[in-house]
């Protein structure tokens, strides 16, 4: 080995690196856990690669700010399935292709390459429903004008949705048990907290019958018996900070309500939350609508339409303590720290 092949080496990156083209398609998130799962298997520090190739004719406008939302999302998955492997899992992301016309398999697939090269990363994995040209399918051709490149091209192994989608999902005991634990508790908490006989009995048939009924269809993964514990006890944190922020908006609305002028300024904004999934969305809108002085009106994705009775009540919305709280719980405590809707400056009045 000659020294400038011995220099190569030692700046070569860990085995584990690995581009991931990315667009929005139904088993995308599944493709994120995938290459996440792989780069903790191997044990050796990684960094994941997701770009977003985006022609030169849809770079400007509503096409890049897509691009780097998704992008934005992605982050935050890996965030959260890396857990406690954060010295191990690194990510980088990136718009490629912005100066060119990229039209062909081949123009995506040199795209790919060139930043792939740059950084000195050899693998490449694509998602099974990547298209990044809309409805036209082109992953074995990609597949094929990558391998042309000298890349090694896989394919993630994940599970894909039929078109229709799937009610009834892969299931197992610890999906049972949990569905049986929250149904029970929930019998119990209408009864009062009574632990007769009875109520135990009927409580136990009761949530036994939802949990087989209900059991395929009411979560989307495997139980992971940690991560639920620590999004337990962030979601206690909330619950308490939740009824803190209702108290003092109460007051305020009491004020406003009391004092002789009635000082409202009633208005509808609109903004795009930085939370990412049905239930942080749901979470968010819900606590927005219990929160005295703000109701939400519509939620679209992650575009939401909420209406303020004041102006200080717009104020705290706006100043994003529900929506850091909210991605608190469910992303943790580095995506507490991203911008508010403030600060991102997407508000619409």
């Amino acid at each position: 080995m000659t020294d400038g092949d011995a220099a190569s080496a030692e700046d070569a990156p860990p085995s584990g690196d690995i581009v991931v083209p990315v667009e929005e398609s139904s088993t995308l998130r599944n493709t994120v856990g995938f290459v996440v799962r792989q780069a903790v298997e191997s044990g050796e520090p990684s960094t994941l690669h997701f770009v977003f190739p985006l022609s030169s004719r849809g770079a400007v406008g509503d096409e890049y700010d897509r691009a780097n939302d998704l992008l934005e999302r992605i982050e935050l998955w890996v965030e959260e399935d890396r857990g406690d492997n954060g010295d191990l899992v690194s990510v980088e992301t990136a718009v490629v292709g912005a100066d060119e016309y990229l039209f062909s398999p081949g123009d995506y697939a040199d795209a790919i390459a060139e930043y792939a090269d740059e950084r000195g990363v050899r693998r490449v994995v694509l998602d099974p429903e990547y298209r990044p040209t809309g409805a036209t399918p082109l992953l074995p051709a990609l597949e094929w004008e990558i391998k042309g490149t000298g890349l090694d091209v896989e394919e993630a192994t994940v599970e894909r949705e039929t078109r229709r989608g799937r009610l009834v999902r892969r299931s197992g005991v610890g999906q049972f048990l949990l569905l049986f634990g929250l149904s029970a508790g929930f019998y119990l908490f209408l009864a009062g907290w009574s632990l007769t006989p009875y109520n135990l009995l009927t409580g136990a048939a009761s949530a036994g019958a939802v949990a087989a009924t209900l059991w395929h269809v009411s979560f989307t993964g495997a139980v992971e018996p940690r991560r639920l514990a620590v999004q337990f006890g962030r979601l206690s944190l909330y619950a308490v900070f939740l009824l803190w922020e209702i108290a003092k908006a109460n007051l305020q609305i009491a004020y406003v309500v009391l004092h002789p002028s009635l000082p409202i300024d009633p208005k509808v904004v609109e903004f795009d939350a930085d939370v990412w999934s049905t239930v942080p969305a749901a979470t968010l809108a819900n606590s927005i609508t219990l929160t005295p002085g703000t109701l939400t009106v519509d939620v679209e994705r992650r575009h939401f339409t909420i209406h303020s009775l004041t102006a200080g009540a717009r104020e705290d919305l706006l100043d994003g303590k529900l929506e850091r709280a909210v991605r608190f719980v469910f992303y943790g405590r580095s995506a507490a720290r991203r911008p508010t809707p403030s600060e991102r400056e997407e508000v619409e009045e």
